[in-house]
């Protein structure tokens, strides 16, 4: 039966009770007073009426009150689902008819409350700790199901090879903490070990200066656009970054041009890794090695195992190519409702990345491709049949196919291309405009063609290849 994951926590704050755990523009929280809010929450989500094993649902965004509720549902042994503050009601609405939670909690559900005593969670429970949605391949949201153990593991890395924390360290939380990079690398890896998280609710660069300096932040999260936008922000010049002793990336692939012109405006290095939602960052360099490679995105992390397979299954030499599988401790355990999706991808143990992938002699990985469709635009994954079924529901649209291109800032950008139906007219600006109102600001896409017609080869299929290339 796998620990309570808040055990670790609350014993984290035992040790530096007085110390700041939280601090953000106009207040601050002590390990201490935010167990004892946490002891609080805890007490009112019982009041009403939720239990251990129930789902919670959290839609609060990056603010002090999301660590008080995240805690005092691992206190009552129920499973939190975190919530996107990008979602759009109607995407948010069909996250929580596939989750069925037994609450919704929001920020002002929290804000109100009295501190009141510090309360240890109960035995050691077998029941899922996270439900973290990312968006499905058949154009419905997947619940990733985390256990215990798997984020007991995950945040033992974050804090040991990947970002080398103490207790002296404050690490900046502005990547949002509904998704795993932010919720492990900014919120809960530095609890673990009882460093200082400086919130930022909303990136911006002025804000992240502000903070660096003002908190005096030695260790940066942070996806590849935010890098780069820093880096083209007139804010970067006057800033003061002395504290900081290494910025972090994750979610989106950080090109190395990036992560050299970031180091040589600023003298911090980026350490860059590999994850996603399902599969919380197995492969990383290290924050104490500063060994790197221009392509490759690092190595396995301890306790990871790596395979290259061909389209069959079967293991490839090493140096070539094929299908990247992982089998972690911190992988998921399924997709909720979707038992069909759960066996595509987890098998005996290993998980189908669906990403084509070399692995050096020495460890090091390198991303060559993708085999299944994914897009990741900025640190999300966007899925093209998401975007294609609304873009089919516009009365104009015949047929629709979305890919990614590269893009230099976010990794991938979202490209649209669709026939429209006869005596129909539609521009693109109008169709961008329908996604827009439609999908959370990061799916919808930003380039659309309408053409006369879509390639397909002799048997329908749409042959998505050629559309990326044109």
């Amino acid at each position: 039966m796998a620990e309570n994951f808040v055990r670790r926590l609350e014993a984290a704050a035992r040790r530096v009770p007085d110390k700041r755990a939280l601090v953000w523009d106009g207040g601050a929280l002590t390990f201490a007073e935010l167990e004892r809010k946490a002891g609080a929450f805890f007490e009112a989500l019982a009041t009403a009426g939720a239990k251990r094993g129930d789902r919670i649902a959290l839609a609060i965004g990056n603010h002090w009150t999301f660590a008080v509720a995240l805690l005092a549902v691992w206190k009552l042994g129920a499973t939190a689902a975190p919530l996107d503050a990008l979602l759009t009601p109607a995407e948010q609405a069909d996250i929580l008819a596939d989750l069925s939670p037994a609450l919704l909690v929001r920020r002002e559900d929290v804000e109100g409350l009295a501190a009141g005593r510090a309360k240890r969670s109960g035995p050691g429970v077998g029941d899922p700790a996270l439900i973290l949605y990312t968006s499905g391949s058949t154009g419905r949201p997947k619940g990733a199901v985390l256990s215990h153990s798997a984020l007991t593991l995950a945040n033992e890395s974050w804090a040991g090879p990947v970002m080398s924390l103490t207790s002296e360290d404050v690490v900046l939380a502005t990547l949002p903490l509904a998704h795993s990079l932010g919720l492990n690398g900014a919120l809960l890896a530095p609890l673990l070990t009882g460093s200082t998280v400086a919130l930022v609710e909303r990136f911006a660069p002025d804000a992240v200066v502000a903070a660096i300096g003002g908190r005096r932040v030695t260790v940066f999260p942070g996806v590849a656009t935010m890098f780069r936008r820093l880096l083209d922000s007139g804010a970067l010049a006057a800033a003061d970054l002395s504290s900081v002793r290494i910025a972090v990336s994750g979610a989106a692939p950080c090109p190395w041009d990036l992560a050299r012109e970031w180091r040589e405006r600023t003298g911090i290095r980026i350490v860059r890794g590999y994850g996603m939602t399902e599969l919380f960052r197995p492969i990383s360099y290290a924050a104490n090695d500063a060994t790197e490679a221009p392509d490759a995105i690092g190595r396995a992390v301890p306790g990871v195992e790596l395979r290259i397979v061909d389209d069959a299954g079967s293991p490839l030499p090493g140096g070539q190519t094929g299908e990247l599988w992982i089998k972690s401790p911190s992988a998921m355990e399924s997709y909720v409702n979707a038992p069909v999706e759960t066996r595509e991808v987890l098998v005996d143990g290993w998980f189908h990345t669906g990403d084509l992938a070399t692995v050096s002699a020495d460890g090091l990985v390198t991303i060559v491709g993708r085999k299944r469709e994914r897009i990741l635009r900025g640190g999300y994954s966007v899925f093209p049949a998401e975007v294609e079924a609304v873009l089919l529901t516009h009365p104009a649209v015949a047929e629709a196919a979305v890919v990614g291109t590269r893009h230099p800032e976010l990794g991938e950008d979202v490209v649209a291309f669709v026939t429209l139906r006869p005596g129909t007219a539609a521009a693109p600006d109008e169709l961008i405009a329908h996604c827009q109102q439609r999908l959370a600001a990061f799916k919808y896409p930003r380039r659309l063609t309408v053409l006369d017609a879509l390639p397909k080869s002799p048997t329908g299929k749409i042959l998505k290849a050629r559309l990326a290339d044109s």
